[in-house]
């Protein structure tokens, strides 16, 4: 089985880029899924219902979210509507709208996309990540043999893990290896060079990286961030607008029987016209 998941979606130019770019990555790699992050969507910050339609109609089947995601009123009735393929973190508090998890059905393969976020340098106050997918996983898994005792059973089972601190990410890699299939960090936007398969399967990269403008300051326009470090002034926050655009993911083969990783491999493609 073969999952294509791609980093941080960055407004406008990165949704345009995408509608170049997917359907060369499906001829080329011919995945059965395509994961993205999209709760930078909506002009860098959010989503709407229309960007969550335009990145749908460009092949994209599952959106992971993250501290953004609900900057958006929009977003509240599509997380809470379990017919959409779209996810908050898991370890938000008991009560927020939507869920942190969505079972995708390939055939008869059920993959499991389970959305993290961390806890260091973060200002709000989210709940345990690790205690959180150590209870999700106390009903789902991908060993037959725990089937027996009440755990259902899936096909693989993909982690985005949103988070700053590189240390929290690693430290979940860590603690969900022979567990999960992938753990994938994101939300800072600058693809990292250490993708691997853990020792027990599970596979592993830091960052995947970021769907926008590359001569820009992790998506944003250069001149709308730079008095924040020059002045310590604070500014808004405008998208990057045309240009070459960076494309970040990986690829993920994950074997058929055990639901481990057999390969990841770093994707970083660009975009020229949008």
């Amino acid at each position: 089985m073969k999952i294509l998941f791609l980093g941080d979606i960055i407004g406008r130019p990165g949704r345009e880029a995408l509608a170049v770019l997917i359907p060369k990555l499906k001829k080329k790699y011919k995945p059965d899924l395509i994961v993205a992050n999209g709760e930078n969507l909506a002009h860098g910050i959010g989503i709407t219902k229309i960007t969550f339609e335009q990145a749908v109609s460009i092949g994209i089947d599952v959106l992971t979210g993250g501290n953004h995601i609900f900057r958006k009123k929009e977003a509240f009735a599509l997380l809470e509507d379990e017919q959409i393929p779209l996810v908050r973190p898991l370890n938000y508090p008991k009560g927020t709208p939507g869920r942190g998890f969505f079972v995708y059905q390939q055939g008869l393969k059920r993959i499991m996309i389970v959305n993290l976020i961390g806890r260091v340098f973060f200002q709000e106050n989210f709940d345990d990540p690790f205690a959180a997918i150590e209870e999700l996983l106390e009903d789902y898994t991908l060993k037959s043999e725990e089937v027996a005792e009440g755990k259902e059973k899936m096909d693989a089972i993909i982690v985005d893990f949103h988070a700053e601190a590189t240390s929290e990410k690693k430290a979940m890699g860590y603690f969900l290896d022979g567990r999960v299939s992938a753990v994938i960090g994101t939300h800072t936007h600058i693809q990292t060079n250490d993708e691997t398969i853990l020792s027990e399967g599970t596979a592993y990269i830091t960052d995947a990286g970021m769907i926008g403008v590359e001569r820009s300051i992790i998506g944003a326009d250069i001149n709308s961030i730079m008095p924040r470090f020059l002045k310590q002034m604070p500014t808004q926050m405008e998208v990057a607008g045309e240009g070459e655009v960076e494309a970040g993911g990986v690829l993920l083969e994950i074997k058929k029987h055990s639901g481990m990783a057999e390969n990841i491999v770093k994707i970083r493609e660009r975009v020229v016209k949008y």
